[in-house]
């Protein structure tokens, strides 16, 4: 072990290791939803591991608690009757993301994954928060 220039304990075997990337997903879901929601996000996830990703997590709402300035509930403006999904993805560098959001971009106009009359989004859409983000550290 030693030490880095902030004085934090680095181990050297971890270093140099090449970082994932995250895309963080919240959306509010009705709660007579979450079956179709798990089935539509089976079917939908299942784009981003054919492309690349190395792991989908969906996580629908156990312990979400009201904060004092803001918190998930409210921003997504998740009504009475919706529960709040937390979600991400992991790919494997920023690289690999980008490449495959080029290539989901055409695919989304061939396959029928992206049939929103086949397929209906079980949630609105217009109320998700999303973003990329690059880890810092990371503990096993």
């Amino acid at each position: 072990m030693y030490r880095d220039e902030i004085g934090y304990a680095c181990n050297p075997l971890f270093m140099d290791v090449t970082m994932p990337y995250i895309d963080g997903f919240v959306i509010a879901v009705p709660k007579d939803n979450k079956q179709a929601f798990i089935d539509y996000a089976r079917l939908m996830d299942t784009v981003f591991m054919d492309y690349g990703a190395l792991r989908v997590m969906e996580c629908w709402e156990d312990d979400v608690k009201a904060g004092v300035n803001t918190d998930f509930r409210r921003a997504v403006d998740a009504k009475a009757d919706e529960y709040v999904v937390f979600s991400w993805v992991e790919w494997p560098d920023k690289e690999s993301r980008e490449s495959a959001y080029q290539q989901m971009e055409e695919l989304m106009k061939t396959d029928e994954r992206f049939d929103a009359t086949k397929y209906p989004v079980p949630f609105d859409g217009a109320r998700m928060i999303y973003g990329g983000f690059s880890p810092v550290f990371s503990l096993p």
